[in-house]
Parts: C-alpha cells; sequence; structure tokens
C-alpha cells in the first residue's frame, strides 16, 4: 500500500518548535482529533487502510498556552495495490466436448484456471511425443489452441500448462480419441453362378473399411430402400436379395456413422437375370449370340421348325437368353455340323408377340411334319 503526503517539508516545519517552549501536540483527521500529545511530535499509523484517506494537520502549543501554531493541511489519498493470485485449479478440454475428434475437422484445446491474475503463458504439448503445439500468453484465465486437419494419428494424450510467474502449474492429460467418417463404401455381390434365376439369392455385401463404428448400413434397388443393417463393431454388411422379375437394374448402398452419410452404387444389370433356368440354347455359331435354335424337354434337347419363325421370336430367344437385341433369322442348316437324325424336332410354329420374356410362354404348334433341313437359327447383338 501507498501513501501520498503533499507539502511534507513546510508540515514538519510548522510542527517542530524548541523542546523547551512547546508544551503540545494535537493531531488531526477532517476535523477530529486523533490524538494529544505532551512529548512526541509524531504520529504513526500503523497499519494504514483506504479508510484512512482524508485531509490531516497538526498544531503546537507553548507551555503557558500563549502560543499556538496550526500546520497546513494535507491531504492523505490511500491507494490498494492490488494483489497478485498465483494460477491454480489448472483444466484442459477439447471443443467439441467429447474427448473424440473427427478426422478431417478442426479440434480446439482449451485450457483454463480456476484463479490466477496478471499475464498468463498457457503451452500445450502432446504426452506420447512430447511434442509442443504452441503457447499463447495473454491476460486470461482461459486460452483456446485450434489444431488444423486433425488426423488418425494424431489420437493420444493431451496436455497443458499455465504460468503467471508465480510458477508453472500441470493440467491432468486428456486423451483424444479419432473418430473417421465413412468415406468411400463399397458395393459387392456375389451369386451361386456366372447367372441368376428367379427364386436365387443374391448377397449383397456393404463395407467401409476405415469407418468408426457403429455404421449403419442401407441397400437400395435404383430408388427403392432393400433393407438396412447396424453393425455395432466396424466390419462389412450384408444382404440377401431374393430375385423375382424386375430385379435388374442398379443397386447400391449407403454408410452412415453419424458423422455423415455416404452413398455408393454399383451397376448390377450385366448379370443375367431370367424368370426359370433356360431351357433354349443357340449352338454350333461363331459365338454366343449366333446358332441354331434349340430348346430342352424332359432332359433332351431339341430343334425349332423354321415354319412362321420371324423377327418377333428371335426377339423372345434373345430376351429368354439375357442377350443383346434380336438381328436376324438365319436357317439352322448354316451351323454345321447339323443336327444328329435322332435328334427330336420340338415345336413346329411358335406363335409369340415379342414381348414374351422366354419362348416357353409362346403358344407353340408341336412339330409334326418338320426335319432337320428346316431347322431355324438366330443372331442378336454382342457377338
Amino acid at each position: 500500500m501507498t501513501m501520498g503526503v503533499t507539502d511534507q517539508e513546510s508540515f514538519m516545519k510548522e510542527v517542530r518548535l524548541k523542546s523547551s517552549v512547546v508544551a503540545g501536540y494535537f493531531f488531526f483527521k477532517d476535523g477530529h482529533t486523533l490524538r494529544s500529545d505532551w512529548r512526541s511530535p509524531e504520529f504513526w499509523i500503523s497499519s494504514i487502510r483506504k479508510e484512512d484517506s482524508g485531509c490531516y494537520w497538526c498544531e503546537v502549543t507553548t507551555a503557558s498556552h500563549s502560543v499556538s501554531k496550526q500546520s497546513h493541511r494535507s491531504y492523505i489519498q490511500v491507494q490498494i495495490e492490488h494483489q497478485r493470485i498465483p494460477v491454480s485449479g489448472m483444466f484442459l478440454e477439447t471443443q467439441p466436448q467429447g474427448d473424440q475428434a473427427v478426422e478431417g475437422k478442426m479440434p480446439v484445446l482449451v485450457c483454463s484456471v480456476a484463479e490466477g491474475t496478471g499475464d498468463t503463458t498457457f503451452p500445450w504439448h502432446r504426452e506420447d511425443t512430447k511434442e509442443s503445439l504452441g503457447q499463447k500468453s495473454q491476460r486470461s484465465q482461459r486460452a483456446e489452441l485450434e489444431i488444423p486437419v486433425i488426423r488418425e494419428g494424431h489420437a493420444g494424450g493431451y496436455y497443458c500448462t499455465a504460468d503467471n510467474g508465480y510458477g508453472i502449474i500441470q493440467s491432468e492429460e486428456v486423451n483424444v480419441s479419432m473418430r473417421i467418417p465413412v468415406s468411400h463404401p463399397f458395393l459387392t455381390f456375389s451369386t451361386s453362378g456366372a447367372q441368376a434365376f428367379t427364386g436365387d439369392v443374391v448377397e449383397l455385401h456393404c463395407e467401409d473399411k476405415r469407418a468408426s463404428p457403429p455404421i449403419l448400413y442401407r441397400f437400395y434397388h435404383e430408388t427403392v430402400t432393400l433393407g438396412s443393417t447396424s453393425v455395432p463393431f466396424g466390419g462389412r454388411a450384408s444382404f440377401n436379395l431374393s430375385l423375382t422379375t424386375g430385379r435388374s437394374g442398379n443397386y447400391a448402398c449407403k454408410a452412415d456413422n453419424g458423422l455423415g452419410a455416404q452413398r455408393h452404387g454399383k451397376d448390377m444389370s450385366n448379370i443375367s437375370f431370367h424368370k426359370h433356368p433356360p431351357k433354349i440354347r443357340l449352338v454350333n455359331g461363331a459365338h454366343h449370340c449366333n446358332g441354331r435354335v434349340e430348346v430342352e424337354k424332359e432332359g433332351r434337347w431339341g430343334t425349332v421348325c423354321d415354319d412362321g419363325w420371324d423377327m418377333k421370336d428371335a426377339a423372345v430367344v434373345r430376351r429368354d437368353l439375357g442377350r443383346g437385341a434380336a438381328k436376324h433369322t438365319p436357317v439352322g442348316m448354316l451351323y454345321l455340323p447339323v443336327a444328329e437324325e435322332d435328334q427330336s424336332v420340338f415345336i413346329q410354329v411358335a406363335l409369340c408377340n415379342g414381348t414374351e420374356e422366354a419362348l416357353a410362354g409362346c403358344e407353340q404348334v408341336e412339330t409334326f411334319d418338320c426335319g432337320h433341313d428346316e431347322d431355324t437359327g438366330a443372331v442378336c447383338e454382342g457377338g
């Protein structure tokens, strides 16, 4: 604490007279007598406080009281100096709260003290690597440090310290874990063979190898949701799809672990979907879309007569086989070797309108006068 007194020298001259004639000393503050003393010309205030501010003066008298002299009045202003408080109550937290950071985001490490005055220096550190992340000095009990774009390798322990000139204190270690958003879920599928037929089950698989669990996977056919599966510990999810008419098309899956959903699509139209296992084939052609038309009945393969055979019939054949558009209807004799003599001709006339899914769905006239010299063929796109 400090006390300021004006005109001190003149004050002392006024109060000091020769001791042989001075009989008393009187001290006053704001009109009130502080002390009357016949011996000492000094008055001490032992523990000065702010309330001691005021106007002071003194007076001396001679023994005969014939002479009395009063000093000049002096105003004393007591100023209280603020007490410096050491830092204490150290605390480190993360923003957003929860001690979890999201890869690719910008987390904030907040260092604070419960008490402390003056300028305080806040440094931040990693516990495992002893790396210094940075520091700030400011007249505050709280400071923030932003970490630009955090990655998976930044997971670990962190702490901060504080010092305002009275000694360094350290926070407890905060273990920051890392959550990884979904990014590129990958869709795959499996079937029992190269082709899938009505009644078969196709297994769809969706997986994001890096995303933090739990992950919710959803499966789609075009824009229709097929179903969803939650995976609590990571890994991939599966969905069993029973094939029915109209199941060919685009399939997709979506992954979501609460940090933003991501969708991945895969075109599955390259799988041949059939209403039934095909009972028709093209044989002896130059490629799989070219050949003599043969159908199967009761485990035996026979040919088809070219009576009335046209492009509508060929269109149904290509659809039944899952091939490209029909192009020609050549005669079956072009595809050598020709059919064996003991091989039957099963269909004389196929009355297709061109919209049927399979040749078995067309009205038919079973053979009664056709030979293998009238066998028919078909050519479609995709060779």
